[in-house]
């Protein structure tokens, strides 16, 4: 794309880049809530401890988190399409291989490893380049490329559960990974790198007409990968991921093998994650626009404390009628908190290594969301119950809370 498709009239890129990486975004977290919906499967037909199982995908987080540092910094100097290009092919296979595994370390070589190099830099790139494409409406932005997570559990869930009913496990991990690859690489072919107009401009003056991400003003500072990582703002969100994927990634682990304990039928049990997505997305897009409008500190302060009622809510309810509620809640509170957090990366250190600064980050979010489950499955071993793991939800929320009345809110300021 050259200059020429930012004069008034044309037709912006960014909003096609937007809509790939909802798409890129909605099949790698379907993929990764899934997990949730083949967890009792997996449990009973391999005679793991819950404990075991959940280790299965916290590894997989981890190994994502490593490899979304280096995806990151490929895309900052290559561009993200062969970074895309070489997941869906790792995501197919890794898929298809778990679908035939007879023992604990297949798993962790096929899910844990190839699934995670297939999947786990998703969320950096994706959100790498939409910062890089768009700047007065960075806020919105994200909110639209992280709906994906709540499209992937609305989609997915159910057709998991329906799959595993109808064809067993080890079928529907097959299917997964086909429908994976057909989405993956056609959404990276259509994949470019932000226009020269965008990248050298800052984020004052006026947006240029037709075109939301690009602005008029003199060129702003870049921050280093080492002056980003030195700085109290990179600090403060690496703990606030942390806790936020905690919280988020021990509800879908461990949602429906709690529902299901409670004598809920499997099929409503993983409409509850599905719930939680159709609240998630509105609440994205609104919370998007909140936080380009008021600030981003203020949003994800008031996202946080739904997310700690929602998990106080959980640990009382006792019906399927009762969890949907808390579903909604939840799923409203963390899709919300996902604009702010992700834009205030982009208003505070550039675009310039962004995709290496979201990879460094993305170590927060999965070390959360490795922990997270795994501290759930633990405690259900040891107590027979959820109830303790859910109150630490509790607790993570409000550390959130604590966090994010620190950060520095350099919107309008880049």
């Amino acid at each position: 794309m050259n200059s020429s498709n930012s004069k008034k009239g044309r037709f912006y890129y960014g909003w096609v880049i937007l809509a790939v990486c909802l798409f890129l975004v909605t099949v790698s977290y379907g993929i990764r809530f899934s997990f949730g919906v083949f967890f009792k499967s997996l449990e009973q037909d391999f005679g793991w401890t819950r404990a075991v199982t959940s280790g299965v995908f916290s590894v997989y987080m981890l190994i994502g988190s490593l490899f979304a540092i280096l995806a990151g910094w490929v895309a900052d100097r290559h561009g993200a399409k062969a970074v895309f290009l070489a997941m869906s092919l790792f995501a197919f296979v890794g898929l298809a291989l778990t679908s035939r595994a007879t023992e604990l370390w297949h798993l962790f070589l096929s899910y844990s490893l190839l699934v995670a190099i297939g999947t786990g830099a998703t969320y950096a790139v994706t959100t790498s380049l939409g910062t890089r494409w768009f700047k007065q409406r960075r806020g919105l932005a994200m909110a639209i490329i992280t709906s994906g997570v709540g499209l992937g559990s609305i989609l997915m869930a159910p057709m998991a559960s329906f799959l595993i009913g109808g064809y067993g496990w080890r079928d529907s991990y097959t299917a997964i990974g086909i429908i994976s690859v057909i989405v993956m690489i056609p959404c990276a072919l259509l994949l470019r790198k932000a226009p020269v107009e965008i990248l050298s401009s800052s984020n004052l003056g006026n947006k240029q007409a037709g075109n939301p991400g690009v602005v008029v003003a003199q060129k702003s500072e870049e921050f280093s990968l080492v002056q980003a990582i030195k700085s109290r703002n990179f600090l403060i969100l690496i703990v606030i991921w942390f806790f936020y994927a905690f919280c988020l990634f021990l509800i879908m682990t461990h949602i429906v093998p709690h529902a299901i304990d409670m004598g809920i039928d499997p099929v409503q049990a993983a409409s509850i994650i599905s719930v939680s997505g159709f609240a998630n997305i509105p609440s994205r897009i609104t919370m998007g626009l909140v936080c380009d409008r008021f600030g981003r500190r203020q949003t994800a302060i008031g996202c946080a404390l739904l997310m700690a009622l929602a998990l106080v809510w959980v640990t009382r309810s006792s019906s399927l009628w009762m969890l949907y509620v808390f579903a909604a809640a939840f799923g409203a509170a963390y899709g919300g908190l996902a604009p702010p957090t992700t834009a205030i990366v982009g208003d505070t250190f550039g675009t310039k290594n962004i995709g290496a600064i979201f990879g460094i980050l993305e170590v927060g979010w999965v070390s959360g969301a490795a922990v997270g489950p795994a501290v759930a499955g633990y405690v259900f071993d040891t107590t027979g119950t959820y109830t303790l793991a859910f109150w630490m939800g509790v607790g993570a929320a409000l550390i959130i809370v604590i966090l994010a009345l620190f950060l520095k809110d350099t919107r309008g300021k880049r």
